[in-house]
């Protein structure tokens, strides 16, 4: 059974690239998601980003600035989501006042529920609606 993907949206008073860059350096990436990162930003590059002690292992697998992204994402040493075996693809769309921002994260399902509950927000903040409010905030500060 294929499951539906886990989609969030968040509005950020800034532009398409500036909220871009917030995806792509290390020192932008932590400010709103995770205490470490090493981002290559190019097409086969290493994502890595630990996020509250969870380590993200993946690939930056297109890049279409300042539009789009697609990550290959998952968790050093599991058995439920390893590296590479989901996808984040995030979308920015200008807007008159700022971005939008669309994130949709595929191939969870497939590890069980819990694991699309939790990105989904579902079990509490550390969820994708939660991390983006978070950017939101620090993106409009910026």
């Amino acid at each position: 059974m294929v499951a539906e993907p886990v989609i969030a949206t968040v509005h950020i008073e800034a532009p398409p690239e500036r909220v871009y860059e917030y995806f792509t350096r290390p020192a932008a990436i932590v400010t709103w998601m995770g205490e470490y990162a090493l981002l290559e930003a190019e097409p086969g590059g290493r994502f890595t980003v630990d996020v509250k002690g969870a380590p993200v292992r993946g690939r930056f697998l297109s890049l279409d600035p300042p539009r789009r992204l697609l990550i290959s994402w998952g968790y050093a040493g599991s058995d439920r989501l390893p590296p590479g075996t989901s996808t984040v693809e995030i979308r920015l769309t200008a807007e008159r006042d700022g971005t939008r921002v669309e994130l949709e994260h595929r191939h969870i399902e497939r590890h069980g529920e819990g694991a699309a509950g939790i990105h989904a927000g579902v079990s509490g903040p550390g969820g994708w609606p939660g991390i983006l409010e978070n950017y939101a905030k620090v993106a409009a500060a910026a």
